[in-house]
């Protein structure tokens, strides 16, 4: 995030461009889309498994393809580190959009 976009965003509604910005990258988005779809299945699992030590799994595949694509490909530090909450939210808002065929994947 660069010292421009330090500012508090108030709302979602105002943050959510803010994310968008931060994945123009194609490979980042899809490194989310993927993540996301998995940490889906690791739930289906866990529940379908009756295996609760497989939600440990969910963070650490989501986050884990999300910040690989900041890193390695959109070369940012990802969002959050500074917006947890509103991150996470657009995290799924950007997956729902993308399966619905609203956002390019």
């Amino acid at each position: 995030m660069s010292k421009s976009e330090a500012k508090r965003f108030e709302t979602f509604r105002e943050f959510y461009p803010f994310y968008l910005r931060e994945h123009r990258n194609v490979a980042c988005r899809r490194l989310h889309v993927v993540g996301s779809a998995l940490v889906l299945v690791a739930l289906a699992a866990a529940i379908l498994g009756r295996n609760p030590w497989l939600l440990l799994f969910m963070p650490v595949i989501g986050y884990g393809f999300a910040w690989i694509g900041h890193f390695v490909f959109e070369k940012n530090r990802p969002a959050t580190f500074t917006y947890p909450l509103w991150s996470l939210m657009g995290d799924w808002v950007m997956f729902a959009e993308v399966v619905a065929g609203k956002r390019p994947f």
